[in-house]
């Protein structure tokens, strides 16, 4: 029936085959919405009813040489439009309802001399609803031969946009070099994407603007839930994020209106930065979701019936192995009616006995006690899932960068006595002199808000923990200082005690609970610094910067559009239902309520130069200049697998962006005189980052070498350094008593009740100490839906199309780059492999993968994505 009324509308078959000749014969690849939103099945229907009267999908091709007679844009000529053309059968090809997959579409263009080569199209979507449109492919234009529009971008009805939505061939032009046609369609483009800063952004703008981190508090529902505003001043200085134009809330005009958690995870991102596979979107909406919402009252009812404290390892052992029963009630079934049946399985570690049961983490995986020696508390330092923190010690005692007239003396109680007999027959001096003693340090960062942290329900330290290089390669601790504010006030300095290694007996017990008070730092510090400031945060702004302000044709766009994908959307996610007062980081990290205001203080020391693994390495005393070395290095710590990974990850991002950039810039004067360029890098100085932009330290994007460190360092800390920080959270950190990220009662002193059931019951004391039973749940059902791979990720060295530039040579350097990472990726097997490298496995068994380039989906602990999308 539907072949016969097309065929009614459009001519008998014979008329249409004669119509086809002198066409220029193109497919067109898109998704149609109701294959990707199951709430908007309707849309299938309507779409095909506008089709039948004549509401169609046209497309305009436009010249690159020729321009349209007497219009002119700003005094510029615009390329010259072709005829419409339409897709055709619509009606008759029905999209799979298996999400998701690609329909094909037929589009025939009249073949118009005048227009020659297009450079572009225009396309009028005349629709009920978007869909995603992925490529166009014209197969043969007379003269030149097929051309390729590579467009992945949503496009909605005609009547949702001010201007036709314009997509351009994959051919890369520098601004002063795009033919003059096509300029006032590429300087138009970008005033669209910048918007005008008002109003309140709607799902179909495709507007990148920028705006402070005031979303966070929730001021309305009470002052406990306010936070102050991040950004824009000298006391919370902090990058952008994008703008949603929100209203403020009524109590405090100076931070945005919140969306109601119960309601949606639909916060306003441009919607091609929206996570762009199905099973990604609802399992991250869904999942988190169901946290928030379901799991949240369901984890109390639990604690609460069973109680809210572990006795045990081996009851704590017992959401792995066994699984916990939840208890029944109304809430356990708002878990399975809320959630789809076939997202329930992926979401919810829920059997069909109703047990909660998680995935056995890694590190338990081989040996239930290994994680508790002092060979693998050091190593995680090196290969863990926080890396980045270690430093070589190059003053003994430890000495403070806090102010002292506001901070008093801070400098360590680490003495001589405690660690003169742990260095295997050196000296203090001489172990300095011979790079052989290394810090962890949390003090600066924790002091000046312990005071305040220690108000709530949390009790812990600031620590620094020294440790020792042995002649194998391994680290082993010297000491672990704990300390707290003065009692009579910050002025007075600090109250320390320090901590020796020891094996039995008390002094056993009390060791133990040392390392857990430092490893409740690190895992606060990882969460907020290494991992959300360091990646997420701070890459949004270039995400916007680049989108506002670089043409899709201009090549740095090319080159840098794959390590933005999703980051937007996981961090307007974050900022709903994660790192937002009340939210699940605040729940689940030992700074609660200041986690956020934390964060900003310590971008203050935040400078993008050093943000360069090299440049880290060499700031943190890992590692010396050395031209005789790869990479230009030579590694401290010879066996820093972070450190060895990631510096041949490093020197192949780098010369991949050199090749690159180099083809398009064969001299310092044409960076210069690239005007886009030059206003992508100011917008992203004065704006993204504009609490530093009078810091000297930025490069001044004068010289090709600053355009090639730059990128560089974007790509690096947007896929590996993501990826080193990320994906090991599961594997370490998926058991609690490994990573715990909070401590709730003080170490127990001589003479105490505590002190003596810590004699007798060493285990239950330190269970009591640090995570409940809650919060272990919570945390780990979070860390769990954050260390997964989609099934539809892009690694690096990979693109989601071949035909993303039609110049040969960055095709060929980027094929080159994808070869050298496969060698990289047999170079760590081997060295996994390799009993010398002994930091690389360690006692509990887990070889160091996380820069790994490739992984399958799931929950690997291996595998470089292209962006920070999760």
């Amino acid at each position: 029936m539907l072949q016969g009324i097309v065929e009614s509308l459009t001519g008998k078959k014979e008329d249409i085959e004669e119509g086809h000749r002198n066409k220029i014969k193109g497919k067109v690849v898109l998704m149609k919405k109701n294959v990707l939103d199951f709430n908007d099945l309707s849309a299938s229907v309507l779409d095909r009813v506008h089709e039948l009267v004549g509401q169609k999908v046209s497309l305009h091709l436009v010249s690159i040489y020729k321009f349209e007679n007497n219009i002119a844009e700003n005094n510029k000529l615009k390329g010259k439009v072709g005829k419409a053309a339409y897709l055709e059968k619509w009606i008759t090809t029905i999209a799979s309802l298996t999400p998701p997959e690609d329909t094909s579409y037929n589009v025939n263009f009249d073949w118009e001399e005048e227009i020659g080569v297009p450079g572009a199209f225009i396309i009028k979507n005349y629709h009920h609803s978007e869909f995603y449109l992925k490529t166009l492919t014209l197969e043969n234009v007379p003269g030149h031969g097929p051309v390729h529009f590579i467009c992945n971008s949503w496009v909605y009805p005609a009547d949702k946009y001010k201007t036709d939505r314009v997509f351009f061939t994959n051919k890369t032009y520098l601004p002063n070099e795009t033919p003059a046609p096509l300029i006032p369609y590429r300087e138009e483009e970008l005033m669209i994407l910048r918007g005008d800063g008002n109003g309140l952004l709607q799902e179909w703008d495709r507007v990148y603007d920028y705006a402070y981190y005031n979303d966070l508090g929730d001021p309305d529902n009470g002052q406990d839930l306010a936070r102050p505003v991040l950004g824009g001043s000298s006391e919370y200085p902090y990058p952008r994020r994008g703008r949603t134009g929100r209203p403020p809330t009524k109590t405090d005009p100076n931070s945005e209106s919140r969306i109601p958690v119960l309601m949606s995870l639909n916060i306003y991102v441009p919607r091609d930065e929206r996570f762009g596979h199905l099973k990604l979107s609802d399992f991250l909406g869904y999942g988190l979701k169901s946290i928030f919402q379901f799991l949240l009252p369901e984890f109390k009812d639990l604690c609460d019936s069973i109680s809210n404290e572990f006795d045990s390892f081996e009851d704590a052992l017992e959401i792995y192995e066994g699984g916990l029963k939840l208890p029944d009630g109304p809430l356990l079934k708002s878990v399975y009616d809320n959630i789809p049946l076939e997202l329930l399985k992926d979401l919810l570690p829920v059997d069909g006995e109703g047990l909660f049961k998680f995935p056995m983490p890694n590190v338990i995986q081989e040996d239930k006690s290994a994680w508790r020696t002092d060979e693998e508390f050091t190593r995680e330092m090196l290969a863990g899932v926080n890396p980045v923190i270690i430093s070589r010690l190059q003053e003994f005692p430890p000495r403070s960068n806090l102010d002292p007239k506001v901070y008093g003396d801070q400098t360590s109680t680490i003495t001589s006595n405690h660690i003169k007999n742990r260095l295997d027959g050196l000296t203090i001096d001489e172990a300095i002199k011979n790079n052989r003693i290394f810090i962890l340090n949390h003090h600066d960062s924790l002091m000046p808000y312990l005071r305040r942290i220690n108000a709530t329900t949390t009790k812990t330290y600031a620590s620094r923990t020294l440790l020792f290089l042995q002649n194998d390669g391994r680290l082993k601790p010297l000491a672990i200082e704990l300390s707290l504010p003065h009692p009579d006030g910050d002025q007075f300095g600090a109250v320390s005690k320090v901590y020796t290694p020891a094996e039995d007996g008390i002094e056993g017990s009390v060791w133990q609970l040392a390392k857990a008070y430092m490893v409740v730092n690190d895992a606060g510090i990882h969460q907020l610094i290494s991992h959300w400031l360091n990646t997420h945060a701070v890459i949004e702004p270039f995400v916007i910067a680049t989108n506002r302000q670089l043409s899709v044709m201009h090549p740095i766009y090319k080159l840098l559009h794959p390590h933005f994908r999703e980051t937007m959307n996981i961090n307007a996610v974050a900022r709903q239902i994660l790192i937002n007062g009340g939210g699940l980081l605040e729940a689940t990290v030992f700074p609660g309520k200041y986690s956020l205001e934390l964060s900003s203080v310590i971008y203050k020391d935040w400078v993008f130069p050093d943000q360069a693994l090299p440049v880290d390495l060499v700031k943190r005393g890992m590692a010396v200049e050395d031209s005789n070395s790869p990479h230009g290095l030579r590694l401290l710590i010879e066996d820093y697998p972070y450190a060895v990974d990631g510096l041949e990850i490093w020197s192949a991002i780098k010369t991949w962006v050199k090749d690159y950039c180099n083809f398009y810039y064969t001299s310092d004067e044409k960076v210069q005189a690239d005007t886009e360029l030059q206003s992508w890098w100011k917008d992203l100085r004065e704006k993204g980052h504009g609490d530093k932009k009078s810091e000297p330290w930025w490069p001044q994007m004068q010289t090709r070498k600053e355009l090639i460190d730059s990128c560089t360092i974007i790509i690096w800390v947007a896929s590996a350094l993501h990826a080193a920080v990320n994906f090991g959270q599961y594997p370490y950190g998926g058991y609690m008593p490994n990573r715990p990220t909070v401590s709730r009662q003080f170490m127990p002193e001589p003479g105490s009740s505590e002190y003596d059931e810590l004699k007798i019951n060493p285990d239950k004391v330190f269970l009591r100490t640090i995570t409940a039973r809650l919060q272990t749940l919570i945390g780990i059902a979070l860390i769990e839906l954050l260390s997964r791979h989609s099934s539809d990720e892009i690694y690096l060295g990979k693109r989601d199309t071949p035909e993303w530039t039609t110049d040969v040579q960055p095709l060929e350097a980027f094929d080159k780059f994808g070869k050298k990472l496969g060698e990289i990726e047999e170079r760590i097997v081997e060295m996994n492999n390799d009993e010398k490298w002994k930091n690389r496995v360690g006692p509990v068994n887990i070889p160091y993968t996380l820069l790994y380039p490739t992984s399958e989906a799931g929950l690997t602990g291996k595998g470089i994505p292209n962006s920070t999308s999760i």
